[in-house]
């Protein structure tokens, strides 16, 4: 697993610390093909920050687009195509992590979705989820849409508090075990995302076979 998607069950969850806590645990690059909104303070930037050695290790989006909105909204103001299959990827020697925008249906241009620019790649992916009020119907519906395309899914990572209970429900109906948990950062900083990563670490890279 050279290559791993970070997928979201919603949009706003916590899929970009949660990308940075994974890469720091794994010694991988970081990479958002699609940024819509905010670029002077894009999620590239802040990963770059958090990261030691960010700045070799985190690669220019491929569509970066003004507004923000979801990428199919955004590009069309932008008049951009998006066409995920001409995306170049980046040249590493290290892995790769591959942060996906919004969640797993978001529109990634007028036809298509995140999960389709999953599956035309084979991304394995990591599922990135949250306790609310929802959320198990949230998390199990993208579990579903990813395993209806053949995606390969080694976990699902929790961001911010726990709930054991939702989570035994997740993983014994979803089939896919919870390998991670990620809490709510008070302050982001890049010694606290190496902190999470050594916490997380070996369960991670025995997973994705990173050992």
């Amino acid at each position: 697993m050279k290559t791993i998607a970070i997928a979201g069950i919603h949009t706003g969850i916590g899929k970009t610390i949660a990308s940075a806590v994974i890469a720091e645990a794994l010694g991988a690059d970081y990479w958002k093909p699609v940024q819509a909104g905010d670029l002077e303070h894009s999620d590239t930037i802040t990963v770059s920050g958090l990261l030691a050695n960010g700045a070799s290790r985190v690669h220019p989006e491929a569509i970066r687009l003004s507004q923000p909105l979801s990428p199919h909204a955004a590009a069309l103001i932008d008049n951009v195509q998006v066409n995920y299959k001409d995306f170049t990827f980046p040249h590493t020697a290290n892995a790769l992590i591959v942060e996906t925008a919004g969640g797993v249906h978001s529109p990634i241009n007028d036809t298509d979705t995140m999960a389709d620019f999953i599956s035309h790649y084979q991304l394995p992916t990591l599922l990135v989820s949250r306790n609310y009020l929802g959320s198990i119907n949230h998390t199990l519906m993208s579990i579903e849409v990813l395993k209806a395309r053949g995606i390969l899914l080694p976990g699902i990572i929790i961001s911010g508090d726990r709930n054991e209970e939702s989570e035994r429900f997740i993983e014994r109906y979803g089939g896919v075990p919870i390998i991670a948990h990620i809490p709510q950062f008070s302050e982001l900083a890049h010694e606290h995302i190496t902190q999470q990563a050594l916490i997380i670490q070996n369960a991670l890279r025995q997973k994705l076979g990173h050992e």
